[in-house]
């Protein structure tokens, strides 16, 4: 594979369309179960051999998604003391806002990585 020049602004509007769309279709998970995972999973098996900025956008919002999950996961037993509401509470509105900054960044053709993100889908 090629390696991805960060500084590279896509012109393709198809591709960044379907980039933003890979980010904030996973707003979903807050109304449907496995919105948070489907959307960019099927983006990218869909897309991948089309358009690599698509294909590396979709691939970091699974990833992204992925992360927040095990997250979460961590966040469960501190419930019993109290803090894990917190906890997850804060978690969430880290990934409303990352998600959207992502979309933004996408839409206008540059590539997001989100922060303290595990590349586990690569």
């Amino acid at each position: 594979m090629d390696t991805i020049d960060p500084q590279e602004r896509i012109q393709d509007p198809d591709a960044r369309l379907w980039g933003m769309l890979a980010h904030l279709l996973t707003l979903l998970g807050y109304v449907i179960g496995l919105g948070h995972f489907l959307p960019p999973l099927i983006i990218y098996l869909s897309k991948k051999d089309e358009n690599e900025f698509i294909a590396d956008q979709a691939r970091e919002s699974l990833n992204f998604q992925i992360t927040v999950l095990l997250l979460a996961l961590v966040c469960l037993p501190f419930i019993c003391i109290g803090i894990g509401i917190v906890m997850l509470i804060l978690l969430g509105i880290f990934q409303l806002v990352m998600v959207i900054v992502a979309g933004i960044q996408a839409h206008d053709g540059k590539r997001f990585r989100y922060p303290l993100t595990l590349r586990l889908v690569s």
